[in-house]
């Protein structure tokens, strides 16, 4: 059953085609999973193989892929005609000798897209591999293939109403699956079975809202290696009186609204406590900030405004656009929240907004994902953005 009307995946690619002409493109290869999802609501886990959409700028779109996924294609894809999903035989999988990209290419041939023309590819996609490059490129080098540089990505950037409902119920599981996190912390529990909590409660979902898995599993660095981002977790025992950050999502048919908090059994010191309140006073300034027509270098000076006042310094982005999302990233490698990036906020954007401060042996995360609303933000998600403090009671 499709996710969407079928006019909206309509309106996806006669927008994605728009921006081809302008680039001078006659198609598009596109193999990111977040796009594929985009234009045609196909969602499995079958991007470990290649996978392609052929999107012409004129014509049918394409799907090409394994065959025993090509088989089951009809039941989540919507506006490919099963005529036009085709799947490479079986003996082709990892293989050192032959390699599926040269069999999607000879189709592509065949149904007569392998005359002179600019195709443009996505670069930037993580399961786009060199392999499969080439071997489209050395079977068809009439194309010339060009970089697209994310075309799809940013047509996703605006969101519809439609998508704004997903991404709000996204954010209520991120909500539940945080409240989950934070009341699973005791001293000497094992940092493992806190992650079981978290994950657990991503795929139950809330009332009403199932769950999906995320794109990034649950981010959870304690104590000194709290100064470090993007650490998963162990089964070393939750310390008292250091910071435990928690970076996750709330996922909604493949909606992605990530969270992020950092929590305390007992007492912070004296300096993680400083950091907390001046990290949190500038996300709220930032979140200030947003609204129709400011820049993104505007809301990130909105935040450095108030860190630098009090001698601190971040290096790192501020934010991001968020949307759909699969692995390994939940990020649309779009629009940034950081000083040299110009992009003007239209409503209907959705954003990661995290700030990470990430010190020397200790570090404070709090993040909120927002929409750009007419008169300013809408948050996703609603958990107390302060340092969590958390009881300090030993694991009975």
């Amino acid at each position: 059953m499709s996710l969407f009307a079928a006019s909206e995946y309509a309106s996806r690619r006669q927008r994605v085609r728009e921006r081809m002409r302008t680039a001078g493109l006659d198609a598009l290869l596109i193999a990111d999973p977040a796009n594929l999802y985009y234009l045609t609501g196909y969602n499995a886990w079958s991007f470990y193989t290649p996978q392609v959409l052929h999107l012409p700028a004129e014509g049918e779109p394409t799907l090409l892929m394994r065959e025993m996924d090509a088989n089951g294609a009809h039941r989540t894809a919507e506006g490919i005609d099963p005529a036009h999903i085709l799947g490479y035989p079986e003996t082709l999988v990892h293989r050192p000798d032959a390699h599926p990209g040269r069999w999607i290419a000879e189709r592509l041939r065949e149904r007569g897209f392998g005359g002179d023309a600019r195709v443009g590819y996505e670069g930037e996609a993580h399961f786009f591999t060199v392999r499969t490059f080439r071997a489209i490129a050395e079977t068809l080098p009439e194309w010339r293939l060009e970089d697209c540089h994310d075309l799809v990505n940013w047509v996703r950037l605006v969101k519809s109403p439609a998508e704004i409902e997903l991404m709000r119920a996204a954010g209520t599981v991120a909500g539940a699956a945080m409240r989950a996190g934070l009341g699973a912390l005791r001293e000497g529990r094992p940092a493992n079975e806190v992650a079981a909590e978290i994950l657990a409660a991503q795929a139950r979902g809330t009332d009403g809202v199932d769950g999906d898995y995320p794109a990034i599993m649950p981010i959870l660095p304690v104590g000194a290696a709290a100064d470090t981002p993007h650490l998963t977790w162990n089964a070393d025992p939750m310390p008292a009186g250091e910071p435990v950050s928690f970076e996750l999502a709330g996922v909604h048919r493949r909606y992605h609204a990530p969270l992020a908090r950092t929590a305390v059994i007992g007492a912070p010191s004296r300096e993680l406590d400083r950091l907390a309140g001046v990290t949190v006073e500038g996300l709220e300034a930032a979140i200030d900030a947003v609204r129709p027509g400011v820049t993104a270098h505007e809301v990130t000076e909105a935040f450095t405004r108030v860190i630098e006042r009090e001698g601190y310094r971040k290096n790192s982005r501020l934010g991001y656009s968020i949307g759909i999302g699969f692995p390994p990233d939940w990020g649309e490698r779009t629009a940034s929240i950081r000083r040299d990036d110009t992009t003007v906020l239209t409503e209907n954007m959705t954003f990661h907004f995290i700030a990470g401060m990430w010190m020397t042996g200790f570090g404070f995360e709090a993040s909120e994902p927002i929409r750009v609303g007419a008169q300013g933000a809408e948050l996703f998600a609603d958990v107390s953005r302060g340092l969590a403090a958390i009881p300090d009671r030993r694991q009975m």
